[in-house]
């Protein structure tokens, strides 16, 4: 018997059994499934489950986040739900059913770049480094840096540019690489396609613009001739020619004989590939991404920057959830390449680090509640670290105002940022170490920008949350109310609500509680707090504690059918209530006339147990301690 059998059983009927799922995979920390109706899936109790800490939905993937246990516990899903587990690629590829053509095109330009991302990362770190190295003068007054005074530094400054070099002004090589990856075709024609492009051969793209056309080396075919120019450190120039390559060697593919295909398909899909590229898709890649980047860096710049970034800061989070984020990659490698460095990514450093401070917020908030500081604690760690998804889909946009509270610190830090025209050589990690990565002249600004994604988040999440966070929520539910005695609301027989004869009150479908079969009339509100539900006829009120403790009164048994008459109500939605505060008062005798029962139910819908210590009792309106409320 495995260890999750028994959570397994019920995740597989609370997503729908087993015919509703079209594919099963998981990752590091999640099962990942493609069902054929998302709609069939119940998140509300899979998420009651002790082994599941949080779902969301994405790329066409349903997501249930297990922790590190995930692979015992999908072993055990595939030995009793007899689906056979496919690879991540397999499940990725059936999920682009479930998704448009815009999520399926940013979906593959994710996939595309995503293992780059280590590399740029990487790379960024190791251009910061050098800079610490060697272009910051500490020493001698502010004269020499400590690659001046130290040949051993000077010899590390050196060589950490064999990396630098080889990740930005190399990168096309990977970037066709990963498409012809992606796309399924010859990986070693990419590999060759891109080294074409950053040829040792071939005047270097960095230097194009100091070199004087008529020095730009050129080969000579007689009747024309083309420039031999480098695209070292271009991103759309070498995505456009990893596209050309990959469509010629499908077509070619497929007309060609078996028999013939590993000498013909290569041949006639490499040269013309290469032709292309320096003719055709490079020079117009380069013109698009010098256009970008003029753009981005143009409106960062220009008098409307700070708007610009207001926004990018306010949405970026968003962005994330969608996958088009990755398209970010693309414009800040541009415009490293161009420019020296980059305006865009010290702004999703910190809307990474201002997400991470709304989940900290609700680790101090959610302390006594296991189950959420199971994701809660490694979620923030690894925002701060700068991989967002945990911290997105499993606490912030679970809850909702954690997020809000994120984007509006990113958005004030993002605007701090521009403002004083911060600037990173490149991508580097995307939290709290990416200040390595920022040009130093402008680390102290950075940090300022850094205070406030910490700051505003955390005291907006941490504030908010205590009003909105249910005792549930808080896991505070084993802690007695005291000090705050709640109240009788009615005057009557007192009785466990298991004893009605209503079966949706009596078996707890809508939680724990009590009923007391009226006496007298009036019913007064048990608790301090906010009225935020009343029905039109009278006979219902949801009751909202300021501690978050949640309840429904609900005076007699079929009385909706009464339209309203016989009830006087005092109170309406949004009102704020004392305890003892008059909510209704109830003509017990019409109430009787009309056959309706005077058993009146109070519900604990927030989830509270209740002991009720004085069952068979008549209590009277406003007496304390007839129940108690915990676990």
């Amino acid at each position: 018997m495995g260890k999750y059998d028994k959570d397994v059983k019920k995740l597989l009927e609370f997503i729908g059994g087993r015919n509703n799922i079209k594919a099963v995979s998981h990752c590091m920390t999640r099962m990942r499934f493609v069902l054929f109706d998302d709609k069939k899936a119940n998140i509300d109790k899979i998420e009651t489950l002790s082994s599941a800490k949080g779902t969301f939905t994405q790329g066409g993937q349903f997501q249930v986040i297990i922790g590190n246990d995930v692979q015992k516990f999908y072993n055990d899903f595939v030995a009793i739900s007899g689906i056979e587990g496919v690879s991540k690629e397999q499940v990725k590829n059936n999920a682009q059913d479930n998704q448009n053509k815009l999520q399926r095109l940013m979906g593959n330009l994710g996939e595309i770049f995503a293992p780059l991302i280590p590399a740029l990362i990487c790379g960024g770190l190791i251009l910061g480094f050098r800079n610490i190295i060697g272009e910051i003068a500490f020493f001698n007054n502010g004269t020499q840096t400590l690659a001046d005074i130290s040949q051993f530094w000077q010899g590390l400054y050196n060589f950490l540019w064999l990396i630098g070099e080889a990740v930005f002004h190399l990168l096309p090589v990977g970037i066709v690489w990963s498409i012809t990856k992606k796309m399924g075709t010859t990986q070693i024609l990419g590999i060759v396609l891109g080294l074409t492009l950053v040829s040792p051969q071939l005047l270097n793209g960095f230097e194009v613009a100091s070199t004087a056309t008529k020095d730009i080396p050129v080969w000579d075919f007689g009747f024309t001739q083309i420039q031999m120019i480098g695209y070292q450190g271009q991103v759309i120039a070498a995505m456009m020619a990893g596209f050309v390559l990959v469509y010629l060697e499908k077509f070619f593919r497929k007309i060609t004989p078996e028999v013939i295909s590993m000498i013909i398909v290569p041949f006639c899909s490499l040269l013309p590939a290469v032709i292309i590229a320096h003719t055709i898709v490079g020079p117009i890649g380069w013109m698009i991404g010098n256009w970008i980047a003029d753009v981005v860096y143009g409106g960062l710049t220009s008098s409307f920057g700070i708007l610009f970034a207001a926004c990018f800061g306010l949405i970026y989070a968003p962005i994330v959830m969608t996958g088009l984020h990755h398209m970010t990659n693309a414009i800040d490698t541009t415009l490293s390449n161009m420019f020296g460095g980059t305006i865009l990514w010290p702004m999703i450093a910190l809307s990474n680090i201002a997400q991470g401070s709304s989940v900290l917020a609700m680790s101090i908030l959610q302390k006594k509640n296991k189950k959420a500081q199971q994701i809660n604690i490694p979620a923030c760690i690894s925002c701060y670290l700068g991989v967002t998804e945990p911290a997105l889909f499993g606490v912030n946009l679970k809850y909702g105002f954690p997020l809000i509270c994120g984007m509006i610190g990113s958005a004030i830090a993002a605007v701090i940022s521009v403002g004083f025209g911060v600037q990173a050589f490149s991508i580097g990690v995307g939290g709290l170490p990416g200040i390595i990565s920022i040009k130093s002249q402008y680390w102290l600004v950075f940090l300022g920008a850094m205070a406030v994604a910490v700051i505003v988040p955390f005291v907006l999440t941490y504030f908010i949350g205590k009003n909105k966070l249910t005792n549930k929520e808080l896991g505070i539910l084993g802690e007695t109310i005291k000090d705050k005695a709640f109240i009788s609301p009615m005057t009557g027989k007192l009785l466990k609500i298991e004893d009605i004869e209503d079966q949706v009150f009596a078996s707890k479908t809508m939680g724990d509680g009590f009923a007391i079969e009226l006496t007298e009339g009036l019913v007064r509100a048990p608790i301090n707090g906010e009225i935020i539900m009343t029905f039109p006829t009278k006979h219902a009120y949801g009751l909202k504690g300021n501690d978050g403790t949640e309840l429904l009164i609900h005076i007699g048994m079929d009385t909706v059918e009464l339209q309203g008459k016989g009830f006087e109500s005092f109170v309406q939605v949004g009102d704020q209530i004392k305890q003892g505060d008059k909510l209704v008062n109830v003509d017990i005798e019409y109430i009787k006339e009309h056959g309706k029962t005077l058993v009146s139910p109070v519900v604990f819908t927030s989830g509270q147990s209740v002991i009720n210590l004085k069952a068979g009792e008549l209590v009277k309106v406003m007496e304390e301690n007839i129940i108690e409320v915990g676990k």
